[in-house]
């Protein structure tokens, strides 16, 4: 069996799977509150109590954390995790244990998406031997690349989501302003993620929130978008309007960098529950406008992930792939 794990700022998926070629089939997935537990090896631990499963019976093991991996270790970013390969398969006796970034994992499910688990945005054309870039928010930003090698697509990890905001109208020059007091530099991720849905919350309400949200509360991102796609509060809308403005603006800055004449595939948690913002015309005007190469991003296929396992299927894809290398 294959041990694979998809751990984010908000939950842990960890799944058992038969490790069939191109795409292992899942035998078990269990969802873990990341921040109900100290570690990452207290999830494993209660994943196979649960599963009756033993690490020896564990042929390898792989994981995407939300954060940069440097050999075999990673801090989380959005949570308070320090995860050791070495530690986790001496831990359990499992013989093989790799780390990925969080995206660079769900990357590795691309190719094995079908065609059930996408909605197209923009049908582009995708061109062979062209690149694919992947953007995903959720709690946090993650962005990867999969550079195409004589066919075969290789993901690589990217912490862009981290990068410089880049304001493009006045009233995202005013959500600048309010960042750098507030964090001290304007990063993506204060604006695209679900931690950037109340930042952009804050300074689009100059009165009281028609709908009355409260942005301590866990479910704010969720609420923010459920009211704007209501129509139940005028500053909910345009906090939803900026989002979705800067979504398809970095989306369309991550494939000019990737050369994503492949694709482009938006995943993450948040795509799914807003796609009739994403389908009403500002996310593709916003990821297209980039003159004099506006030609070229029309002309690239835009899809959502509507696969929510996507992160953790990718993380089994490549634990299958390299369980004996």
């Amino acid at each position: 069996m294959l041990l694979a794990g998809d751990i984010g700022g908000t939950k842990t998926l960890l799944g058992l799977f038969d490790p069939l070629l191109v795409r292992p089939r899942a035998i078990q997935v269990t969802s873990f509150a990341s921040l109900e537990y100290g570690d990452l090896t207290m999830i494993i631990a209660a994943f196979l109590a649960k599963a009756a499963v033993r690490g020896s019976d564990i042929q390898a093991a792989c994981f995407g954390v939300a954060g940069p991996v440097i050999g075999d270790t990673a801090e989380l970013t959005n949570v308070p995790w320090r995860v050791d390969a070495r530690r986790v398969a001496g831990m359990f006796g499992i013989g093989r244990v790799s780390l990925l970034n969080d995206l660079q994992a769900m990357a590795w499910a691309v190719p094995a998406l079908h065609d059930s688990e996408v909605l197209a945005l923009q049908e582009g054309e995708a061109l062979r031997g062209g690149n694919i870039a992947l953007i995903a928010a959720g709690t946090g930003l993650g962005e990867a690349l999969l550079h195409n090698i004589d066919g075969r697509f290789i993901p690589s990890p990217s912490e862009g989501g981290h990068a410089d905001f880049a304001a493009r109208t006045e009233r995202e020059i005013g959500l600048v302003r309010d960042l750098t007091g507030r964090y001290g530099r304007a990063e993506v991720e204060h604006v695209v993620s679900g931690h950037g849905l109340k930042n952009i919350h804050r300074v689009a309400h100059a009165h009281a929130c028609a709908a009355a949200i409260d942005l301590a509360h866990p479910d704010a991102p969720a609420r923010i978008t459920a009211a704007a796609l209501a129509h139940d509060c005028p500053g909910c809308v345009e906090t939803l309007d900026i989002f979705v403005d800067a979504y398809g603006a970095e989306a369309g800055n991550l494939a000019l960098r990737a050369v994503a004449t492949g694709g482009v595939f938006v995943g993450g948690g948040i795509a799914p529950k807003i796609l009739p913002a994403l389908q009403a015309g500002a996310f593709l005007r916003a990821f297209r406008a980039k003159p004099p190469l506006d030609t070229l991003l029309a002309a690239m296929p835009v899809k959502v992930i509507l696969n929510a396992d996507a992160g953790l299927l990718g993380a089994a894809v490549f634990g299958a792939a390299h369980a004996t290398g």
